[in-house]
Order: structure tokens, then sequence, then C-alpha cells
């Protein structure tokens, strides 16, 4: 019998993998210097950051009666550190993928480079990224995060994040590290609420939860487009077709889109660095504010001239509020402002008690600082209640600015958030030994198991091989996004940034995409947010019985 081929325009389409001539070599194994300055490195992160932490605290001055407390530190410190790690392991491929497949760099070679310009982008990040992440919290474990609660919260969240990352990584999946974690959050302040017989969803601040959806969802749809258009544009000015094809062999491309390519690799390492870094050094910084008071909660390096210009702000805020004030409500307690500001916070639900709480508090503020001369010089016994008092009207003022519950008057505004700034130079500070542990540990991370999801990204995604016009299109696009994610403080998705970038240049391109991925991609990305909430939620209530 015979049988007849089928033509060619009727041959079912498959995947065009790489071939082995043009597959960049993904097995080398690093050498022992390579490894020896690894581990070094380790070692010397860890001992430095024990180092810092004993140092600040025996300044502080703080009393040990107990060594449950800093056993507990370091644990959380560890696993903080950890996520940090995994976080580098998870998202090195959206950095060096590119440059791989394009042979702009040596495997080993770029993920050494990523490692070092992740490091970089630590040690330069603003600080927006870690606070606004922290303001996703239920007020009132942040207020309590020393407490068995509080560490059980932190637990919670970062070992859920951990392990759906490492998942994802095993499987070979970008999904999102940020999105993970975020996820783990809203969990902890679902089952909080639920614990406490309140609803669900009154244990989220779901505003500050949609803001940061938004740019979780919009990233990917901007990846996607700008990098297909840029693509397009490319080949509408730049005519050499070598550009749009897959590589010749191992051969690097030309001079100057190589450049371009290391350009935009060591841009998406730094600006991963400055943003998904900022997320760890947030919840070390409510660990330590929490478990060592004396020594992070307020900002004790503020010069005296400082302090003076700290009270003299908080008074007249407190005058402005005063007057804003409805005079038929009896005085506050500080006590009772304090639970009033709580509540108000946690709800978002405003009523005649709010601004009146706010002036009490704002005075308050200004009186415990001007009897003690500075920040730094508040006894160990108030400082507590000091920085959790400034946490409580720095979030209200946040939310009625945001609302305009209040109505304030132009000058009135311009006051309150002037002190608001002040508050904020009081509390929202980073440690430098805090920024390198973390930057260690994320550059570190780079470094190790990229192999799996590299090869998604350079291989699976579309059904060509990436040009290297691709490849730039995509990177230029994803550090543009991240950069300018950071600096509106937005906590963005590298993975999904540079993944849909590539998604974008293979569809613009003509090349077809491989729908198995897509479909895992998007199950993952799907997945993500009701794993990590339910793997959190558990976790969390879990651990409130072992604290």
């Amino acid at each position: 019998m015979n049988t007849l081929a089928a033509p060619p325009s009727q041959a079912p389409e498959m995947p065009a993998a790489p071939s082995a001539a043009h597959r960049p070599q993904l097995d080398a194994k690093p050498g022992a210097i390579t490894l020896i300055t690894f581990v070094g490195l380790l070692a010397a992160g860890l001992l430095f950051t024990a180092w810092s932490l004993v140092g600040d605290v025996t300044a502080s001055g703080a009393p040990v009666t107990t060594w449950v407390p800093y056993i507990l530190l370091g644990v959380a410190l560890l696993i903080a550190l950890g996520f940090e790690f995994v976080n580098g392991v998870h998202d090195t491929a959206n950095a060096v993928a590119t440059v791989i497949y394009t042979h702009s760099l040596p495997p080993n070679f770029a993920v050494v480079w990523s490692g070092f310009f992740n490091f970089l982008g630590v040690l330069v990040s603003s600080g927006a990224v870690a606070f606004g992440i922290i303001a996703l919290l239920p007020v009132e474990l942040i207020l309590q995060v020393g407490s068995g609660a509080g560490f059980a919260m932190v637990f919670a969240l970062l070992i859920a994040a951990i392990i759906w990352n490492l998942g994802t990584w095993w499987l070979g999946l970008p999904a999102s590290s940020s999105h993970t974690l975020i996820g783990s959050i809203i969990g902890v302040g679902v089952a909080n609420a639920l614990m406490h017989g309140r609803d669900g969803t009154s244990g989220v601040d779901w505003a500050q939860a949609t803001k940061v959806g938004y740019s979780l969802l919009l990233s990917p749809m901007v990846g996607f487009g700008c990098a297909a258009l840029l693509l397009l544009v490319l080949r509408a000015f730049v005519k050499n077709r070598a550009l749009y094809e897959e590589p010749k062999g191992s051969t690097p491309p030309p001079w100057w889109i190589r450049g371009l390519l290391i350009l935009t690799c060591t841009g998406v390492s730094f600006a991963h660095g400055s943003n998904d870094g900022q997320k760890g050094m947030g919840l070390i910084m409510l660990i330590l504010v929490g478990t060592v008071p004396m020594a992070y909660a307020l900002n004790r390096a503020m010069p005296a001239n400082e302090t003076v210009k700290f009270v003299a702000v908080a008074e007249m805020a407190q005058n402005a509020l005063n007057r804003k004030a409805p005079t038929a409500l009896p005085a506050l307690e500080p006590a009772a402002a304090r639970d009033a500001l709580s509540t108000y916070v946690r709800t978002r639900e405003f009523n005649d008690r709010v601004v009146p709480a706010l002036a009490v508090t704002a005075g308050s503020i200004g009186q415990q600082v001007r009897q003690h001369g500075s920040l730094a010089a508040v006894p160990a016994e108030a400082v507590a209640n000091v920085r959790n008092d400034m946490y409580l009207a720095s979030e209200a003022i946040r939310h009625l600015d945001k609302s305009g519950a209040a109505k304030f008057d132009d000058e009135t505004k311009l006051r309150v958030n002037t002190f608001r700034q002040e508050l904020d130079s009081a509390t929202r500070f980073i440690p430098l030994w805090v920024k390198i542990a973390v930057a260690i540990a994320l550059g570190l991370g780079t470094m190790i198991g990229w192999k799996r999801i590299v090869v998604t990204v350079g291989e699976k995604i579309g059904k060509t091989h990436l040009s290297y016009a691709q490849g730039a299109s995509a990177e230029l696009v994803a550090m543009c996004t991240i950069g300018a994610a950071d600096m509106y403080g937005l906590p963005v998705s590298t993975t999904h940034v540079l993944s849909s970038g590539v998604a974008g240049t293979m569809t613009a391109s003509g090349s077809g995409l491989q729908m198995s991925t897509l479909r895992n991609l998007a199950l993952a990305w799907v997945l993500t947010l009701p794993v990590a909430m339910a793997l959190s939620g558990s976790l969390y209530w879990l651990f409130t019985r072992l604290f």
C-alpha cells in the first residue's frame, strides 16, 4: 500500500526548538574558585548580619530579660533572607535568558553579572516599595508584631511564599515572587479577621491591595504590548535581516546589538534588585521593630535640630486639627484616641471621633519627643508606644488624604501632610546592614538553579529560537517598566513583564506561541494568589496555636 506524504502546507505545525548547534551550553559546571567565593560571601553575609544586629542591640541599651524573642528574631531573619535567596533563584532567568539565548554572554558569566547588579540595585533602593508592602498587613498585627501572633504572621507569609516559589521553580514555571508574597499577606489578613470573628474582607487594606493588584495585572500587558510595538518599530527602521533571525551557531550578535542586550540585562537585574529586594527589607524591618523596638522602632540617627523641627510641626498639625474637630465632643484621652485611630485605619469608616483623635495623638507624640529631647533619648519602655502612635497617625492621615472624608482646607492639609512626612522620616528607615544582608541573599540566589526557567523563557514561549531583536525588545521594555514602578513605589512582577514581553515579540514577528507553555504560565498566574492565600492562612492558624 502506498503512503502519500502530506503537502508541506498541511503538515502539522511543530515547535521549532533550538538545534544542538544553536542551543547555548547550559550544563557547564562552576569552577572551584566560584564555589569558594560563593560560600565565602554567604558566610560573610550571615556573620555581618549577626555582628550588626548585636552591635545595634548593645548600643541601644535594651535590657535582655529572656533570650526567647532573640531566638525567634534570628529564625525570622533567616527565613526572610531565605525568601530573598529563593526570589533570586526563581527570578534570575528574567534577566539572563535573552543574553544567554542570543549568545551575548556565556551562561555562568551572565548569572554572576546579573547577581552583581541585583546586589547593587538593592543597595540603592529607596524603600518606598518596602513600606508599601507593609501597608497591606493587618494593622493590629503591625502594632503587636513582637507578640506571638506577630511572629506567626511573619513566619506564615514568608514560608508560604517560599513553598510556592520553590514549587513553580521545580516545574520550570516563571511565576511571580511579588504575586506570591502579596497573596501570602492577604491570606494572613483574611485568616486573622476570621479568627477574631470578623468578616474576612476586613483583614486587608483593599485599597492598597487593589493598587498593587492593578500594577501586577497591567505590567504584563505593558510588557506584551510595548515589546511587540518596539520590535515592529525596530523592523521598520533597522533593515539588517540578521537581527530578526536566530543566531548562527554560537556566534555572538553584532557589537551594537550585543551591547544593547548586555545593557538591558544589566538594567533588568538592577531594577529587579531595587524592586524585589525591598519586599524582604520591609518584612525584616517589621521583625526588628517588633522584637528590638529600642534599636529599630525610631530613627535614632535623627539630629537634634531635626527633633526641634519635628516637635514644632506636630504642634502646628495639632492646632490645625483642633480647629477642624467637632466642638460638641468630649475630650479624648490618649488611649481612647489611639483606639479610635486604630479602628479607623482598620475599617476605613470615618466618624466624628477621627479628627479629634488625630489631634490628640499628634499632641501626645510632640509632647513625648519634646520631653525626652530627641528620638534617641526616648526610654525603652516608651519606644513601642511612641512608634505605634506615629504609625497610626501616619496611616490615618494617608487614608484621610486619599478619601477626602475630613474635608480639610488647603492650609490644614498642608500642615497635616507635613506632619506625616516628619512621622515617616522618624519611623520609615532602613539600616545599611539590612540592605547589605538582603543584597547578598538576593545576589547569591541569582547564581543558583537558574537553568529550569531560563529554558522555559528561551525555548518554550515561542515556536522559534529567540532572535537578537526579540531579546533586546523584551529586555528593554522590562527594564523601563520595572524602573518606573520602583520610582512610584509599586511592586511589579519582573517575571510577568519579561515573559509577556518575549511572547509579545514572538507574536509581532509572526513566530507563533507554544500554547501549552502559555496555558501553564496562565495557570500559574491564576493559581498563585489563591494558593498563596490558602497556604499562608493555614500556616498562620497553625503557628498561632504554637506560639
